[in-house]
């Protein structure tokens, strides 16, 4: 593997400074001179007719300068990620508790809220369906169109029938995942000012120029006329792909000609914000009496709530990573997505993969168990290798880290840890991954440019926003490492629509893929101006020349050499400009009806082992100890990635055990962080992070992406290590004490 001066190197973080001192300013730090404050007004029944608004009480609130409804909304009142089926303010049909009815701008927020609780709303309800089987049948209330169906997808290859009549073994089972919140330490906030026919929003968000279309769509104007900066973002993991505060704050903004915040509360962001999608997993697997995996067949129903959101994407990802990272010739996968009165769903860690991987995990453990062959050789007897052809028909040839992820996390095992005496007992469980990086099948494409001013600081322009995963330090690094000087030359301005190219949405794992593949372009264009200037200065050609820390040389001479800085000096005094432009798509193509395609350029690999400790007399679970293999390509930053690693292992930790977000028709029954129990410090299991280096020849410098894989593995390596532990075969997330001691008296009664 080469050796680079910047990439590979674990610089620190360029915002770290400023979050360590707390001079950084988030959204809700933001204040300009004459702001208002905003409340929304929510419905509090799942699914009715709104009849209408009284707002008369609301206006009558001292300080008040605006109360909004549909009928203010002067564009399409309407918007989402894939379908535009969720409205900025309700117009006539509620479809869940937390739609919003008004806005309301006031001269403080206190004064806001008021006022939205003066509004008196009239509702005739309707019955809602909060069960996705429900909201199948005949008969059953429907939200959008003709049916509730959003979605089917299928991913069909080989004979499965056939392929079980020849198995020796076949298991089946079936699993259920529940909704996860996504728990940012910062709730939803944006900041709108509109003056000289112009709207500026800044806002917590994942995609700026997503926002910016659906801002200028609903408020009646060119995407011209409205600006989104990003402001320091704390944390989205997919919650913040969704409008949330938005399209709101600029309505009011351009209504009362004065800026306007809008916050959310806690309780506010987990009833109005995306879930993760709960899942029903049927899944039959079959094996011959030698451990080949031949067959597997899977049915998936996913809730996605009210809205679409990212569901189509979600199911879409699901079925095609359902056969998890092993070659299979056989796969029938049917997944469904359906609307039902419930909380919306959408993006989350992981886009529907820990839910399939969560079945698919649990029944290579039981077949390697019948079978009698040790869980791990029986992955590495089917597990990815080069050549091999997916469910999707894909062949992969290169950057199959499969192996590699399995033997380093078994190689740093200790010896199998005993159970204690009493009522403790101890087990070890395995689970890997595979994650296509980028969109399922569609382009996702970014761009950046590069502006090398004359002094050599090198300015790198791109729409990629960072929620705290560091994509700035590692597109800096990249930029950097291509140019051939020091990270600290690099200076980063990033998600502006005003000002950067679109870099798509900080989702799918994608960013330093395929961002950095942008920068990369980008450097590399303004790189050919000075270095055919440094070529004429030193005599000789281009193609000679090699570029270390700020200096350019000729690589078999090094002691002929040019600063960068002069080089970058003499281009402007010749008026040449070291400008460079960059723009990069996955090479994908998109999923015909049978589910056959290329889905992803490249995926990421991992393999976790999990120690557990059960408590059998409570049910209690304790995760001691996660080692969490992953194949990144090439890691940029190392310690960034470790540090990826180990948050993605602690929100997995909690998805596996904690997590338990409790709906009853459509109402949360746990909107804070009092109910909805999320690790601490003191929860949190030990983690070993293992980089595996299997470099991707597309990727920038080897790079592939890691931020959602490291989650992934969890849930399945506790649910195995407890099997391991008291063998009991947990089925549904999370795994609380009362299922664990079901289960136990359930074996005990047998």
């Amino acid at each position: 593997m080469p050796e680079f001066n910047v990439v590979g190197k674990s610089i620190l973080r360029n915002d770290a400074k400023e979050k360590v001192l707390g001079s950084a300013r988030f959204g809700a730090d933001m204040k300009l001179p004459g702001m208002l404050y905003a409340k929304v007004l929510r419905s509090q029944v799942p699914h009715g007719w709104l009849k209408s608004l009284d707002l008369t009480r609301a206006h009558k609130v001292p300080g008040v300068q605006a109360v909004l409804t549909a009928q203010d909304v002067p564009g399409l009142n309407a918007y989402g990620i894939v379908f535009k089926d969720e409205p900025v303010l309700v117009k006539d049909k509620i479809r869940k508790r937390g739609d919003p009815l008004a806005v309301v701008a006031a001269e403080t927020e206190e004064l806001a809220e008021l006022a939205a609780k003066m509004i008196h709303a009239e509702i005739e309800e309707l019955p809602g369906v909060f069960d996705p089987l429900t909201a199948l049948a005949d008969g059953a209330p429907v939200l959008h169109g003709q049916s509730n169906l959003l979605m089917e997808q299928k991913v069909v290859r080989g004979d499965v029938d056939q392929a079980f009549q020849e198995a020796d073994y076949v298991v089946e089972g079936e699993y259920r995942t529940g909704y996860q919140e996504h728990a940012y330490l910062e709730p939803e906030v944006s900041l709108a000012l509109a003056e000289g026919g112009q709207v500026t929003v800044w806002a917590s968000t994942q995609n700026p120029h997503y926002d910016r279309g659906e801002i200028a769509r609903n408020l009646g104007i060119g995407i011209n006329q409205v600006r989104v900066i990003q402001t320091i973002t704390g944390g989205g993991f997919g919650g913040k792909l969704d409008i949330s505060t938005q399209i709101l704050v600029a309505l009011l903004a351009v209504k009362t000609g004065r800026p306007v915040r809008l916050v959310y509360t806690r309780e506010e962001s987990m009833i109005a914000s995306i879930k993760r999608h709960p899942m029903m997993i049927k899944m039959r697997t079959g094996a011959t009496k030698e451990g080949k995996l031949i067959a597997l067949e899977a049915d998936i129903l996913a809730d996605t709530g009210a809205y679409a959101s990212q569901g189509p994407g979600v199911i879409a990802r699901s079925v095609v990573h359902a056969p998890g990272p092993y070659d299979i010739p056989n796969v029938q996968v049917r997944g469904r997505i359906v609307y039902t009165n419930n909380p919306t769903c959408g993006a989350m860690r992981g886009f529907g993969v820990p839910q399939v991987t969560f079945a698919h995990e649990q029944q290579m453990d039981i077949l390697a168990g019948k079978i009698g062959i040790n869980p791990i050789e029986f992955r590495l007897m089917n597990c990815h290798k080069p050549g091999v052809v997916t469910a999707t028909g894909q062949q992969l040839r290169h950057s199959i880290g499969m192996e590699q992820v399995i033997k380093a996390a078994k190689e740093k095992q200790d010896p199998e840890a005993k159970s204690l005496p009493g009522k403790h007992r101890r087990g070890r469980g395995i689970s890997c991954m595979w994650y296509g990086i980028g969109y399922t099948g569609k382009a996702n494409p970014s761009g950046a440019f590069i502006n090398i001013v004359d002094d050599g600081t090198v300015i790198v322009l791109t729409g990629c926003a960072d929620i705290g995963q560091g994509s700035n330090t590692a597109l800096a690094q990249i930029a950097a490492e291509e140019l051939g000087v020091d990270a600290g030359d690099i200076r980063m301005l990033s998600a502006d629509t005003a000002m950067t190219p679109d870099g798509g949405p900080t989702s799918a794992s994608r960013q330093t893929y395929v961002s950095g593949n942008a920068v990369r372009l980008a450097a590399a264009e303004a790189k050919k101006v000075i270095y055919d200037q440094a070529a004429s200065s030193l005599k000789c050609s281009s193609e000679e020349l090699k570029g270390e820390q700020g200096k350019i040389f000729i690589a078999h001479d090094p002691a002929k050499a040019i600063s960068f800085k002069e080089a970058v000096g003499k281009c402007y005094y010749q008026g040449k400009m070291p400008f460079g432009r960059g723009y990069f798509n996955p090479s994908i193509t998109s999923l015909d009806a049978q589910g056959q395609g290329v889905p992803y350029a490249t995926y990421a690999y991992a393999c976790h082992i999990a120690d557990v400790e059960v408590d059998v007399e409570t049910g209690q679970v304790r995760l001691l100890a996660i080692t969490a293999a992953h194949d990144v390509g090439r890691a940029i930053n190392p310690r960034s990635t470790e540090g990826q690693i180990e948050g993605g292992c602690i929100m997995g930790q909690g998805l596996a055990l904690q997590e338990e977000l409790i709906v009853r028709n459509g109402k949360i029954l746990t909107p804070s962080f009092s109910t909805y129990l999320i690790p601490t410090t003191l929860d949190a299991a030990e983690i070993h992070p293992l980089i595996v280096e299997d470099q991707e020849p597309s990727g920038p410098f080897g790079a592939k992406g890691v931020g959602e894989p490291c989650l992934i593995p969890v849930g399945a390596a506790v649910a195995n290590a407890i099997f391991d532990a008291v063998g009991i075969r947990i089925t549904e997330l999370p795994i609380t004490p009362e299922k664990v001691l079901a289960m136990l008296k359930n074996k005990a009664d047998a």
